[in-house]
């Protein structure tokens, strides 16, 4: 048996998720992302092609640039092995399809926003606003979701959150949930499907209160201690393209 294909996925992943930590990098600051290419951003050194191979580069160097020996973050290898690792899981899930390109990048997408808003707290519009129409024109080539599922996704998923914001806000007087992440739900919906939506938000709910909470005790901080939730959207969408669908109708005839 030849497992040609599952190497090559897992290798053009790779490659994939080096070029995702350029735009983690580079879009929050407002730098163009193909241009010029990389380089340390401690000594402003371009990084040669041999330092630029992902994953192994940054073990040959020990995690450090190689010409002002600067600490290079762990993040770098993570996002290239999780750019590897989504690769091989849409083509064991989906095959070599349309199908699964369409979700790689959609995946891929999520990596960066996730990334993004851990470092700065923040989801860029141009990510989302972008994202919300190229998803819904998405859905006219994906089996599972139709542009009426993908339309209703979108308000479903932006509505949702906008009114939680809202209500929060009129009970606090504070900000509670942001913008980007109703914008990001917005985004998911259009590729998940109202159904998709709620069980994103479901999972996302339960990471995050989980994830929440061990912080807290692990650190001592106060409740009031903010966390990103974009990264627990972005792991709800993502378990629901993959198992999503088996599990709410393993829930439903568990109920029948």
């Amino acid at each position: 048996m030849s497992y040609l294909p599952e190497i090559f996925s897992f290798l053009f992943g790779l490659c994939i998720g080096s070029f995702l930590n350029v735009c983690i990098y580079r879009l929050p600051v407002s730098k163009s992302i193909v241009h010029p290419r990389s380089m340390c951003p401690h000594c402003g050194s371009f990084i040669d092609f041999y330092d630029n191979i992902p994953i192994l580069s940054y073990l040959w160097i020990k995690g450090r640039c190689r010409h002002c020996r600067t600490p290079i973050p762990f993040r770098y290898p993570v996002v290239e092995f999780l750019g590897g690792l989504f690769a091989l899981g849409t083509y064991l899930k989906f095959g070599f399809t349309f199908e699964a390109i369409l979700y790689y990048a959609f995946i891929a997408t999520l990596l960066v926003i996730t990334f993004i808003d851990i470092d700065h707290q923040i989801i860029p519009d141009i990510i989302t606003l972008s994202g919300i129409p190229l998803c819904f024109a998405a859905s006219f080539f994906l089996p599972t979701v139709n542009y009426i599922d993908s339309l209703i996704g979108i308000l479903t998923g932006g509505g949702s959150l906008f009114l939680v914001a809202w209500i929060y806000n009129v009970i606090t007087k504070k900000e509670g949930m942001g913008g980007g992440d109703i914008k990001l739900l917005a985004m998911i919906g259009a590729v998940v499907g109202w159904q998709g939506v709620l069980f994103t938000i479901f999972v996302a709910s339960a990471v995050g209160t989980l994830s929440g909470l061990a912080v807290i005790l692990q650190a001592r901080k106060s409740l009031k201690l903010a966390v990103p939730f974009g990264p627990f959207l972005s792991i709800g969408s993502i378990a629901y393209i993959f198992f999503g669908p088996e599990l709410v109708r393993w829930y439903f005839n568990l109920l029948s």
